[in-house]
């Protein structure tokens, strides 16, 4: 690239990740990139604070990856954090009296390698896994594709069990999609399962953070400032306004020129500050039929270990996964004897309104019947964090009007989960969307420049194996 491009400058506006991943790819090709973010930290709703309540650094809640997340993977290598994931292979699903199935890979090829353990797994009967298995062929061979009807009325028209929906189904999807079955597109369940527990064994592993979220993300602003970037914390953004050569920023009562601007900020966010022009009418409309869906993380410190196990799925109650932080994160409460976890409700509508003490009443009555030792454990202390529009939900037929990252305005360009990215709601999807805008800026610059070549930012989809390379071309 030309020496042109080196003196362009980009405003992005937003520093979550997808605003992290736009700034980070924009600074390595060599673009002058200043990153707005209006709290005191990097991460967005992947971050993490002091929480004043308790003093311990908390997640504002537990967010986990999957092998087949390749452009957040490489998000990760780029920041040079990828160290900082623990890998697992098995998920393991407890019902309410202790007993645990595992489900984990075989050497089986795909999409047969999690047959042996599910064939095995006493939370389900034989008739659950009979409808269960006729739904993931289904999935593998002839996956929903138009976008228009929910899965759980997939789910029904393919004759899955009301144990197999609510022990199976439920449990992967609605933590995935923090969605309801019944609000969920079901080509984006299909897109879950495909992709993660079909494609092959790697694509299905479950990476979680070994550090707090502030602390894997606070890397991003390391890697910008020392390739000649910004990073202005504190800053909220109040309006965009664009011109034929720039975009002017004002906020925090200054006013900032850049040549490009990347809002990646919440779709709500992004209503407050578009141009006051006429021609900002159309993406607000579409923005206006987005709609959200809350995450309730319920933080827990006891004086002792509850359970060994680094994480679980629990069925049948409203607490989903329960998170073994002081084993993750090699975090002890109490010298080498507390224990600290972290249990997550996705889709948590039923919490909005419920009171901090009830939640956390809730969540010990359903810990102690799946783990034993919580009975007798003395509670040190508790929090409960509420995202209230933790994510947009995916819901049938959103794809029309989620927004693409080309704008009307020539040097803005959007990134955030929420755009048409072809993933629902989740790290991966915010990743590519900021790669996305990356190289529609740097495409649009070497354009003006009227010298180089297009860039590409996003990493391919991993490979299918074994026998899903068949269904690949289905």
């Amino acid at each position: 690239m030309t020496a042109e491009p080196q003196r362009t400058t980009v405003g992005v506006l937003g520093g979550g990740l997808a605003g992290l991943s736009a700034a980070c790819a924009l600074a390595e090709a060599g673009f002058v990139v200043t990153l707005l973010e209006r709290r005191p930290y990097l991460g967005g709703r992947a971050s993490s604070y002091q929480h004043p309540g308790t003093e311990e650094i908390v997640d504002n809640c537990q967010h986990v990856l999957l092998g087949c997340c390749t452009n957040l993977i490489d998000f990760y290598r780029r920041l040079g954090v990828a160290d900082k994931i623990q890998w697992f292979e098995r998920l393991n699903f407890i019902e309410p009296g202790g007993r645990i199935s595992v489900i984990q890979a075989s050497p089986l090829p795909a999409p047969f390698h999690n047959a042996p353990s599910f064939a095995r797994a006493a939370f389900l009967d034989i008739a659950d896994k009979d409808a269960i298995a006729r739904g993931l062929f289904f999935l593998a061979m002839s996956p929903p594709r138009d976008g228009q009807e929910d899965f759980l009325s997939w789910l029904k028209r393919h004759a899955q069990t009301e144990r197999g929906i609510e022990r199976f189904w439920k449990p992967v999807l609605v933590s995935a999609l923090n969605e309801d079955l019944d609000r969920m597109a079901a080509m984006y369940a299909a897109q879950v399962f495909r992709e993660s527990f079909l494609k092959s064994r790697a694509a299905g592993r479950m990476g979680v953070p070994r550090v707090p979220l502030s602390e894997l993300y606070g890397a991003a602003g390391d890697y910008l400032t020392s390739r000649g970037g910004k990073v202005l914390n504190r800053f909220p953004v109040e309006r965009m306004e664009a011109a034929a050569d720039k975009v002017v920023i004002t906020g925090n009562n200054q006013r900032l020129d850049f040549d490009y601007a990347v809002p990646a900020v919440p779709f709500d966010a992004l209503l407050k500050m578009l141009p006051s022009d006429q021609s900002a009418q159309p993406l607000r409309d579409q923005l206006a039929r987005f709609e959200t869906s809350p995450i309730t993380g319920i933080h827990l410190w006891f004086d002792r270990q509850i359970t060994p196990l680094p994480h679980a799925v629990l069925l049948d109650r409203t607490i989903q996964w329960m998170f073994h932080k002081s084993m993750l994160q090699n975090r002890q409460p109490r010298g080498d004897t507390g224990s600290y976890v972290e249990l997550v409700v996705s889709s948590s509508k039923s919490l909005v309104e419920t009171g901090r003490q009830d939640i956390i009443d809730l969540a010990l009555r359903e810990l102690a019947e799946f783990f034993p030792e919580a009975r007798q454990a003395k509670l040190i202390k508790a929090t409960v964090i509420k995202e209230i529009n933790a994510t947009y939900s995916a819901l049938p037929q959103s794809d029309s009007y989620r927004p693409r990252t080309a704008t009307v305005w020539p040097r803005i360009f959007l990134a955030g989960d929420w755009t048409f990215t072809g993933w629902p709601a989740t790290m991966e999807g915010a990743v590519r969307s900021g790669y996305a805008a990356a190289e529609a800026v740097f495409d649009f610059a070497v354009a003006v420049a009227a010298t180089g070549n297009p860039k590409k930012f996003r990493v391919p989809d991993l490979p299918a194996s074994g026998f899903m390379r068949l269904a690949e071309y289905l």
